[in-house]
């Protein structure tokens, strides 16, 4: 170990171990003061000041919450923590997949009459103009970037557009076709990607003020993999800070369906963009939620894919053993295409899998076996409940069985986030340390800002043990899982998003229709890892039979 990380461990060591001799000195067994706080941390060289004391301290209690949940859990002595991450249960053996298929262009397809239109055409719609000649990759650029120029002071969603590069890339791309070399379904077409992930040439500002100026000179692998197929990319999207909200250095991501909302995040600017139709297709992130939040709140699809299936190499790590990179589109089908290009094994991120993958867009999905959260469904107090019911209906409509199940008990829920917590603050230890976190935008007690300094008071022995539960809970919804290829549930007001980005199940999120306030709603399909094909088939089925997919937000047409 070199000199730098083994001082890193010590520090962590009797940063911990100052911490637990200060808090037992306390005058109660049970709870500590902000004196407490403030002497721990100054004793291993930290030194916030009062006000982010003040802030840090309501967290800290709940953090003793979690903590004290997670010790009324016994645990077997052969439970193991998951250090390096892998989601695989005890004897899982992966679905069989038949690889992916040769993508369909449709030939019928014509120019709009209102050319704004264009701006919420379908993957396979745009690449059957370009390959047609009906649009060159130049025309089809300018026109998504003049979009950018013209939406993004409202929606704010865009932190760097590409235009440099992109009408290179674009003009490199029509001689090839003028020469016959069709790279395929993605050829010519513009995309933008969240700003976690670098780019060579400019800036990779994550969304927070202390890095705004940050450059890194290389392309992430996803990002690579798509100009390689030829996409265009022409805007580097809003992340919200640190992948935290949709509140970045420059402001506050705006929902294209009604401005007074924000777009939800961390992919921010990735749902409103899609949405918007600003970009055809655009990659985001998910740690807990930023695929799927920003996609039920835009109205798009967004296929958040099993851990491992899809490189970070290039992204802005926040959990190592939570991220996931996926992508976010008008529809199941555009979604399958784009991850059909990023998904793979890379030997640049240690923890892409190589097992087997694909889609079968024509396969019977009367075939699948589907399970739904009947209760917590029924508990539903959201405004969404009324679309997911009527859903329901549909699938049933189509011929399908649709089984009751629940999510996993008698787990201790409240203490997970501290595997998150804790690796955020491990990646970020030098911003706190530094205290350029200070410079963040927001320093509320729920900010990012806030989050990484508490980060530095989660006991290790505490995200061993939470680890150790994972792998429980790995098991437990494994049991469920076995007898299906597909669970729907809601996007949101249950227990399922923290589970399955612990357990790295995928799933993908898609509309179904508006509330009463004209906002869009999702559900959310969760399948098998490592089965990514059985929630695409499904999710197609129900936008083959529905319109959902094809709404987008008025005012967006010009």
């Amino acid at each position: 170990m070199n000199q730098p990380a083994k001082r890193r461990y010590q520090l962590l060591f009797f940063s911990l171990l100052s911490f637990f001799i200060i808090s037992s000195c306390s005058s109660s067994k049970t709870e500590f003061s902000k004196k407490d706080v403030k002497r721990s941390q100054k004793l291993v060289g930290l030194d916030f000041d009062k006000k982010y004391i003040d802030t840090l301290y309501p967290y800290l209690k709940r953090n003793k919450e979690g903590f004290d949940s997670l010790r009324k859990y016994t645990l077997d002595i052969n439970v193991i923590p998951a250090v390096r991450f892998d989601p695989l249960p005890s004897n899982f053996k992966p679905k069989v997949q038949t690889g992916f298929p040769e993508w369909k262009i449709p030939n019928a397809v014509e120019l709009p009459k209102n050319h704004g239109d264009l701006a919420f055409y379908t993957i396979p719609q745009l690449a059957s103009l370009i390959k047609n000649k009906k649009i060159s990759s130049r025309e089809l650029t300018e026109f998504f970037i003049a979009r950018i120029k013209k939406y993004n002071p409202v929606l704010e969603c865009t932190i760097t557009i590409t235009e440099e590069m992109a009408l290179k890339q674009a003009k490199i791309l029509d001689d090839e076709l003028a020469a016959g070399n069709y790279r395929g379904i993605l050829h010519g077409i513009p995309y933008g990607v969240k700003d976690l992930m670098a780019v060579e040439g400019y800036k990779t500002t994550w969304g927070a003020e202390p890095y705004k100026d940050q450059q890194i000179e290389m392309n992430a692998t996803v990002v690579q993999k798509l100009q390689d197929a030829g996409g265009v990319l022409i805007a580097k999207l809003v992340s919200g800070s640190l992948a935290r909200g949709d509140v970045w250095f420059g402001g506050k991501t705006k929902n294209p369906w009604d401005i007074k909302q924000g777009a939800s995040g961390s992919s921010a600017g990735s749902g409103s963009a899609t949405s918007a139709g600003l970009v055809p297709y655009a990659l985001g992130t998910e740690t807990l939620g930023s695929i799927t939040s920003p996609s039920n709140r835009n109205g798009i699809t967004g296929l958040r894919p099993t851990y491992g299936r899809v490189s970070r190499h290039g992204v802005m790590s926040l959990s190592w053993s939570m991220d996931k990179v996926g992508p976010m589109a008008r529809s199941a089908e555009d979604c399958a295409i784009v991850y059909s290009i990023i998904a793979g094994k890379d030997p640049k991120d240690v923890m892409t899998t190589d097992y087997p993958d694909g889609f079968e867009p024509n396969k019977d999905y009367k075939s699948l076996r589907i399970a739904y959260l009947k209760k917590d469904i029924e508990k539903d107090t959201s405004l969404s409940k009324n679309n997911l019911e009527k859903a329901l209906k549909t699938f049933r409509d189509l011929g399908l069985r649709l089984d009751e199940v629940e999510l996993p008990k008698e787990v201790p829920y409240t203490s997970f986030d501290v595997i998150l917590r804790a690796e955020a603050g491990a990646f970020f230890d030098d911003l706190v340390r530094s205290k350029e976190v200070d410079k963040m935008v927001e320093q509320t007690q729920r900010s990012r800002a806030n989050s990484l300094r508490q980060a530095r008071f989660i006991p290790a022995v505490e995200y061993i043990q939470a680890n150790r539960q994972r792998q429980v809970l790995i098991e437990k919804m494994q049991a469920i899982m076995k007898d299906y290829d597909v669970l729907i549930s809601p996007t949101f007001g249950n227990k399922q998003l923290i589970i399955t980005n612990l357990t790295g199940h995928p799933v993908i999120a898609i509309p179904t229709g508006l509330d009463k306030e004209k906002h869009p709603t999702s559900m959310t399909l969760v399948g098998n890892l490592y089965d990514e094909a059985s929630i695409l088939l499904l999710a197609k089925a129900f936008q083959d039979s529905t319109d959902f997919d094809e709404m987008h937000p008025e005012g967006y047409t010009d």
